[in-house]
């Protein structure tokens, strides 16, 4: 049975991951940071058979008893402080957690392996919010990095940071450039969630309109689920490498707003739609769109959902949890 350590278990990308490798017969670490996390209870209610460790980022030490505990073959660092409009707010800390962090994480599984490097492996979430000012459309693993946000960064740090630890000691560390991946488990506070969710509120009469940046911003969207697959088979290869995780389409903030009021009937939603200012990123990437060809060819990963699909399944789910007071 191969045991793997996941951080950040408590997030969209660790409760799916943690059920694939679940799946797979895997027994599964969860660190998490603090006993108070309100989300473990629902790690608890739905994924019982994860193992949750306690520690943070932060702290070297309490990594490495992690890593005694729970004797990975795989360690998976999702754990970040991932909301990219928090990032300008604190800016200090997310570079702390986001960047630092995947620093302590390396470090600490480099110790713990010792004179067999590659005996653990590793994986990095990066994040195509690292292209920023993307230089070149679709971006792929060979992309300039121009980062526009202190979360994108702070991204930046800890995939040039893996890479030079793969380089220099022979770790077997990998990152998977993931862009945009949503699913019903999204926090509220990002905006394909804070659309679902006004979405099925607005449909019960419980408001009236939402409140969003710019809505023409383009992104490239997929289901988490998907994406945590390619995370996986990125480490099953025999050497590590970066792999650009994506739908290789772009759809607007407006496309995603037409097909989720579209789902509960509504067809003149621009009514309920306010563009307010203060929802503007002080510098914002206007434009992501992936190429996956190498994780499709080397991997043989492929997205399964599409993206009106993915509107629909997070429209249903919010309508479904609204209607049963979950929300």
């Amino acid at each position: 049975m191969k045991r793997a350590l996941v951080t950040g278990v408590t997030g969209q990308d660790g409760y799916y991951l943690s059920k694939l490798l679940l799946s797979k017969g895997y027994e599964v670490y969860g660190l998490v940071r603090g006993q108070n996390n309100p989300k473990i209870e629902f790690l608890h209610e739905h994924l019982p058979e994860v193992k949750i460790l306690t520690g943070d980022l932060l702290d070297v030490s309490s990594l490495m008893r992690a890593l005694a505990a729970s004797k990975p073959d795989e360690v998976y660092n999702l754990g970040a402080i991932s909301f990219v409009a928090y990032s300008w707010e604190n800016a200090f800390l997310t570079s702390d957690v986001t960047g630092k962090g995947v620093l302590n994480i390396l470090e600490a599984v480099r110790l713990y392996a010792g004179d067999k490097p590659d005996s653990v492996r590793f994986y990095q979430a990066s994040s195509s919010e690292m292209f920023g000012k993307v230089q070149h459309v679709p971006q792929s693993e060979s992309t300039l990095l121009w980062p526009r946000s202190p979360y994108g960064v702070a991204k930046v740090f800890g995939h040039y940071i893996t890479i030079n630890y793969r380089e220099s000691y022979g770790m077997h560390a990998s990152s998977g450039i993931l862009f945009n991946h949503e699913s019903p488990m999204r926090g509220p506070e990002f905006v394909t969630r804070k659309i679902s969710l006004a979405v099925a509120k607005i449909a019960a009469g419980q408001q009236d309109r939402i409140s969003l940046g710019n809505i023409e911003a383009k992104r490239d969207w997929g289901f988490a689920g998907d994406y945590v697959d390619a995370m996986w088979r990125m480490l099953q290869q025999d050497e590590a490498d970066d792999y650009v995780v994506s739908t290789n389409e772009t759809h607007s903030v407006r496309e995603y707003l037409e097909i989720a009021f579209n789902r509960v009937g509504i067809t003149d939603w621009e009514k309920h739609v306010y563009q307010d200012p203060q929802f503007f990123r002080p510098a914002e990437v206007d434009l992501l769109i992936g190429d996956a060809s190498k994780a499709q060819a080397k991997l043989g990963w492929k997205r399964e959902v599409d993206f009106p699909s993915l509107v629909t399944m997070m429209v249903d789910a919010d309508v479904e949890r609204v209607a049963n007071n979950l929300v």
